[in-house]
């Protein structure tokens, strides 16, 4: 197993009201973004619903200069309607998502749970503060 010291939270960027299920992302990194897979190596659709990307094994194409030391979570959302940056997480995601990063740390004690914003200041993903919220964990 590669050495992972990263739990890396996104957003798909996607406003409420509209859908990006797992395949649509599946497709759109393969497809428009050249990736051989998703770049995800978890996916949290709005429903709460988990999908498994690539394996931990793997390494990710989710965040850059931190693919090879991290693990990727993808969820559903993170704009308003309007199109504004927003934490547009609905209840089962919260859950499924809170119930995924205890799993991981479960597995995965050395590492730090954090957003793409605090790797990357240019990012407001994934639209909240990770590291206050889960930290703890």
């Amino acid at each position: 197993m590669r050495k992972i010291t990263l739990i890396i939270i996104h957003c798909s960027a996607t406003p409420e009201g509209r859908n990006l299920d797992f395949e649509t992302c599946r497709h759109d990194h393969i497809h428009h973004r050249g990736f051989k897979d998703i770049g995800y190596h978890f996916y949290i659709t709005r429903d709460g619903g988990i999908h498994r990307g690539r394996s931990l094994e793997r390494i990710g194409a989710h965040c850059k200069n931190h693919n090879r030391h991290s693990v990727g979570i993808c969820y559903e959302g993170g704009l308003s309607a309007g199109g504004i940056p927003a934490d547009t997480r609905t209840l089962e995601q919260k859950a499924t998502l809170l119930a995924l990063l205890r799993e991981l740390r479960a597995v995965l004690p050395e590492a730090i749970i954090v957003g793409h914003r605090d790797l990357n200041p240019l990012k407001g993903c994934p639209c909240f503060d990770a590291v206050k919220e889960y930290g703890g964990l």
